[in-house]
């Protein structure tokens, strides 16, 4: 374990992760537009949404797009030119880099490069729509966008019906009807709360059981990014000697690859989701014996 104080390397350029507003553009920081102002370059998920926000605050920073498509081909060019010693921020269309975004891949290189990061606090619309929910804020477990694989989606239901915790979800309004239709057969008739267009002018939630939202979802058109939030599962964990437990973690993933002829990703992620450990940690075990 290493410790790291942010700024302590003088050698390299500094990666400033910048959140941007959700929606109302007064949401900003004075620290986040100062930042912005002051950086050689800004990375950008969407370098046009990004202008519109640099203009109104008439900041003339030069922009790159760094995002889902191009972070394989841009993250090495970037981490030269911090290397080099300039600053560069990241930001995303709405909200904290990294959380459901492609910014992940750039903080993760640049500290492994052992190059500055330094995080901005801001908007983040998880955290919003949980404390607005009404629903316990005590412990919570944010999961971010469902798969969309039949296979992956059902383990994912299976993760989330385990959880005491209140769970946080992204959605888009083009799935949000069956996605609640899903929450109901999975997870049951829970207490939910949709956050819409949070902190925008039309900001709404929708608070009540599963059936209640399935009922507002169909009385009109459903407009604006969603996010879900659901009451934690009440029922008792389960704790009867599961299959695997007389198994080495090198065992457990073997039998998935030799017994079930999965591939290696997919034998790991499934002994992670048995173990409710990380996939990095079952990965990194698995493959020390390599």
């Amino acid at each position: 374990m290493k410790a790291e104080q942010s700024n302590q390397n003088q050698q390299s350029g500094t990666l400033y992760v910048v959140p941007t507003p959700i929606g109302n553009l007064d949401d900003i920081t004075l620290r986040a537009l100062n930042v912005l102002k002051s950086v050689d370059l800004i990375g950008a998920e969407d370098t046009r949404h990004t202008k519109k926000l640099l203009t109104h605050f008439n900041i003339q920073s030069p922009l790159t797009s760094y995002h889902e498509h191009s972070k394989e081909s841009k993250t090495d060019h970037i981490i030269e030119q911090l290397k080099s010693g300039i600053k560069v921020a990241i930001v995303s269309d709405a909200g904290m880099p990294g959380i459901s975004d492609p910014g992940q891949f750039l903080i993760q290189k640049a500290i492994a490069e052992e190059i500055n990061v330094v995080v901005l606090p801001g908007a983040n619309a998880a955290l919003c729509a949980l404390v607005g929910s009404g629903l316990s804020t005590d412990k919570f477990y944010f999961y971010g966008f469902l798969p969309r694989k039949n296979k992956e989606r059902k383990e994912a239901w299976e993760e989330l019906n385990r959880q005491e915790g209140t769970i946080l979800l992204y959605e888009s309004p083009y799935r949000v009807k069956d996605t609640l239709k899903d929450i109901k057969k999975n997870l049951g008739n829970r207490q939910i709360a949709l956050g819409r267009e949070l902190t925008k002018r039309f900001e709404e939630y929708i608070r009540g059981s599963v059936t209640d939202a399935l009922k507002w979802a169909e009385k009109g058109v459903v407009k604006g990014e969603f996010c879900i939030v659901i009451e934690g599962s009440s029922a008792p964990i389960q704790t009867e000697q599961e299959w695997w437990q007389g198994l080495s973690l090198t065992e457990h993933v073997d039998h998935y690859i030799k017994e079930e002829n999965w591939t290696a990703k997919d034998a790991i992620k499934k002994t992670a989701l048995d173990r409710d450990e990380s996939r990095r940690s079952i990965y990194q075990a698995y493959h020390k014996q390599d």
